[in-house]
């Protein structure tokens, strides 16, 4: 068995607790950092290092940052 097989077989996440994550701002449906390093079982800082790194991976509007008042109107959801 590969490595990155045994990786993730244990990783059946119900999809009523990632839509639950999918969050509507500035027109996209998007997910917090936090929530999909929570998904993969890694800390938030690990899961930008590896995007940081990786860049050249995923398109430019790949992720960008809240504005304090979209993360403030966020908070309220949570």
């Amino acid at each position: 068995m590969s490595k990155k097989h045994s990786r993730t077989k244990g990783l059946a996440i119900p999809v009523g607790l990632i839509e639950r994550r999918i969050y509507l701002i500035r027109g996209q449906k998007v997910m917090l950092d936090a929530d999909l390093a929570e998904l993969y079982q890694v800390q938030t800082k690990t899961l930008n290092q590896a995007v940081r790194r990786n860049l050249h991976r995923f398109s430019a509007d790949f992720m960008f940052q809240l504005t304090p008042d979209e993360a403030s109107g966020l908070s309220h959801k949570l």
